[in-house]
């Protein structure tokens, strides 16, 4: 690369996997599935940043089980079948040059929900709903559903989940996989003592507290071959009295590197409703640079990232080492192309729309 090229838009080689640039597309729910399955809506949604020049292209979170789906409108890679329409989604994004990523996720007690734009109340098995399942028999929210408390033996069993939609994920040409283990959904539950009150081998001490987090990315690790990325999105704190801490984040990440995690996908908050989350822009960019210089980890930054600036020193100053942009991308599908040329960068421009720049 030229000595001048913006930071953001230096090459980033993971394992075997180069990043054209450090922009990614977040991980954005759409809420458009019918059981599980990827339609035109996720072909054109997911493709048009593709075209837009990020980097990486992630899917929304990808339920590993039906019942680990948010809302009934979920995606989902919990059977073979999904496989078809996702692979149509992985060859378009990456006959642009992007890499496609996949967030496999469990919804915890935070499943079974209506879909916002109706208003994300839970959804009773009575009107097509089911009940969830949660570390501890504890709602999310007094009125919801009280979820089923899983058994070890059902842990070990959406341990094997997440090891199956990993190989689906494989299967269907994804070229990273990133664990959601944020925002109050099964992992972050777990992790986090305001959600997790048992008193077995997965709740109480951090040891144990972080092992379905750790079990789930070693059975992942051991069908994802070696020279592909392995990603974690987390919950860095909280916000809240008792809860998950920055400290304890960045013991988890230096427990999962020798697993084969290879970056840290740093956001906070959504274990609790209750949280005070102070939001302002870049607001969760200490978070990443904070376990990138502890942990010795890759780390990304996300959450009110909007400005090419703002992203291009996140990078040059070393607190992250790609930006995660979700609403933004939704204003703006060619956020990267637009930040090239204000950043002075050359444009990853599609052949179709070159006479554009």
């Amino acid at each position: 690369m030229a000595s001048n090229t913006p930071h953001l838009f230096t090459p980033l080689t993971v394992r075997g996997v180069t990043l054209r640039n450090r922009i990614a597309v977040s991980p954005m729910c759409q809420y458009s599935s019918e059981d599980g399955f990827a339609n035109d809506w996720h072909v054109v949604h997911l493709g048009s940043r593709a075209v837009g020049g990020a980097a990486v292209v992630f899917t929304e979170a990808t339920a590993v089980t039906a019942e680990g789906r948010i809302s009934a409108a979920d995606l989902g890679i919990w059977k073979d079948e999904h496989i078809p329409g996702l692979k149509r989604i992985t060859e378009f994004i990456a006959s642009q040059g992007a890499i496609p990523g996949i967030q496999l996720a469990h919804a915890g007690r935070k499943a079974s929900r209506q879909v916002p734009w109706i208003g994300s109340h839970a959804v009773s098995a009575a009107d097509g709903g089911w009940q969830p399942v949660a570390p501890s028999a504890e709602p999310f929210r007094k009125g919801d559903p009280t979820p089923h408390e899983l058994t070890v033996a059902e842990i070990g069993r959406i341990v094997d989940a997440f090891a199956a939609a990993a190989k689906r994920s494989l299967a269907a040409g994804f070229r990273i996989v990133e664990i959601h283990g944020a925002h109050g959904y099964l992992l972050d539950e777990f992790l986090s003592p305001l959600a997790n009150h048992r008193n077995d081998k997965y709740g109480g001490a951090f040891e144990n507290r972080i092992r379905l987090t750790v079990e789930a990315a070693q059975a992942i690790r051991r069908v994802w071959p070696e020279d592909l990325p392995l990603f974690i999105r987390i919950s860095a704190q909280d916000w809240a009295p008792g809860g998950w801490t920055l400290g304890e984040s960045v013991e988890l990440a230096r427990r999962l590197k020798p697993v084969g995690v290879d970056l840290v996908d740093c956001s906070s908050g959504g274990v609790v409703p209750y949280a005070k989350i102070e939001i302002g822009p870049g607001y969760q960019v200490p978070f990443a640079e904070t376990v990138r210089r502890e942990a010795g980890v890759l780390t990304g930054a996300v959450g009110m990232i909007t400005e090419p600036t703002q992203a291009d020193e996140i990078i040059a100053k070393g607190q992250a080492d790609i930006v995660l942009l979700a609403r933004e991308m939704l204003r703006d599908p060619y956020w990267p192309l637009h930040a090239a040329r204000t950043l002075g960068a050359e444009p990853p421009v599609p052949v179709q729309y070159r006479r554009a720049f």
